[in-house]
């Protein structure tokens, strides 16, 4: 069987139980499915092809993946390497059956031209209590640190119906939550035949397949939140109260450097609004730090934004520079002060969920069971019960405290 080694984000979870199916059964290949977001990701990724070449030296390697398209030459290069497969290409199973004819290693084309979104059906998720749907890709935006467009192609969405079919699969299969998957997930709709908004396609999905238990959305920018989804987040209860931002810095003047569309005031407005329509809903967010050009009181002003907005789940990313990105030449800042800030972040991350975590102590909540004895809330918040039960299902308990980054609970 074909071994798929999967980096990144939630939309590379999907595509690789998409390229499953693409491949089809065949025990000669691995495929690492890789990520560009940062610098280290690319090189996890060759890391870890050398490991695997040198455990199982018989078995052909193929590379695809956002790092794969972007920086198709270095992988090709690799000796450990037999195919270098794009983006576009990676999910058609003419690909994968075509490999043995192939003229070289390279098998890619100009991620740019791509205008849909081919799926194979996914039926399951290997390991997984929850199902991913992709319903867009690509990105029109160019952040200036953000190499990621050119691994993706220009934004373009999965119509509604294709996406309804794809969860209604999942539903029967027995999941029991799906999360909605996209590079610029906010972006979807205005390319469709009969374009509609995100906020419209997750009042659609939660009318026509009532059965669905949970809906959670992935990373959004909230500058891109319209009206029906911010109806949605306050009418719909089987819509989960998280929502993970891409706000990436908290000073205006590095936000423009970012090119970024929204300022500091946005996010904060934005934050307290989604609270108010929900009262229980928790914040997930992105931050660089050391992004080129920023002194200690620019730095500050992202550092308080974590408070500011009230951001329980805070993922902290030391600034990576992207060759080819218009950051990558911008005055550097000191890579020990990068790193150093970067722990600063990481700090005001954790103090700020442990807040979370002792406010939840004496309530009682329902948790889907994942794998490892772990559940989660509907905030996502992670939890240990006293008795664990099968993955993928439901159990109520109440919250007694906290061990680390997860929450200790008793069954109910």
């Amino acid at each position: 069987m074909t071994e798929i080694v999967t980096f990144g984000c939630r939309l590379n979870i999907h595509e690789s139980e998409a390229m499953k199916s693409a491949i089809g059964a065949r025990d000669d290949l691995t495929v690492i499915n890789s990520c560009a977001v940062t610098a280290e990701a690319a090189r996890q990724a060759r890391q870890a092809i050398r490991r695997l070449k040198r455990e199982n030296p018989e078995r052909r390697i193929a590379v695809t993946g956002c790092a794969a398209q972007t920086d198709a030459a270095s992988f090709t290069a690799m000796p450990e390497v037999d195919f270098v497969i794009g983006n576009a290409e990676k999910l058609k199973a003419q690909t994968w059956a075509s490999l043995a004819g192939a003229p070289g290693k390279l098998v890619t084309s100009d991620i740019m031209t791509a205008r849909d979104i081919a799926l194979p059906q996914v039926e399951r998720f290997e390991g997984r209590a929850r199902g991913f749907v992709q319903v867009q890709n690509g990105c029109d935006h160019r952040c200036t640190f953000c190499i990621i467009p050119f691994g993706r192609g220009n934004s373009r969405s999965l119509p509604p119906e294709t996406v309804i079919a794809q969860i209604r699969r999942l539903v029967e299969a027995g999941y029991k939550e799906i999360v909605l998957t996209g590079v610029d997930l906010t972006s979807y709709g205005p390319d469709l035949a009969d374009p509609l908004p995100l906020g419209t396609l997750v009042r659609r999905i939660l009318r026509e397949i009532p059965e669905l238990a949970r809906l959670r959305l992935s990373s959004i920018d909230s500058v891109e939140a319209d009206t029906d989804l911010m109806r949605a987040l306050a009418e719909e209860e089987r819509l989960m109260p998280h929502l993970h931002l891409s706000l990436q810095a908290g000073d205006d003047l590095i936000l423009k450097r970012m090119k970024r569309r929204h300022l500091r005031q946005d996010a904060i407005g934005f934050c307290a609004e989604a609270r108010s329509l929900r009262p229980d809903m928790v914040f997930g967010a992105d931050l660089i730090a050391g992004f080129p050009t920023e002194d200690e009181a620019m730095f500050t002003r992202s550092l308080d934004l974590i408070e500011e907005c009230g951001i329980t789940y805070l993922h902290a990313f030391p600034f990576s520079p992207r060759p080819g990105t218009p950051a990558a030449r911008m005055p550097p800042v000191d890579k020990a002060e990068v790193k150093q800030r970067a722990a600063r972040l990481r700090d005001a991350g954790d103090r700020a969920m442990a807040r979370f975590f002792a406010s939840e102590a004496g309530g009682t909540r329902e948790i889907l069971m994942e794998r490892g004895g772990i559940g989660r809330t509907a905030q996502f918040a992670a939890v240990r019960p006293d008795r664990p039960i099968d993955a993928g299902s439901f159990m109520r308990v109440r919250i007694e405290g906290q061990q680390g980054r997860e929450l200790t609970a008793t069954a109910l």
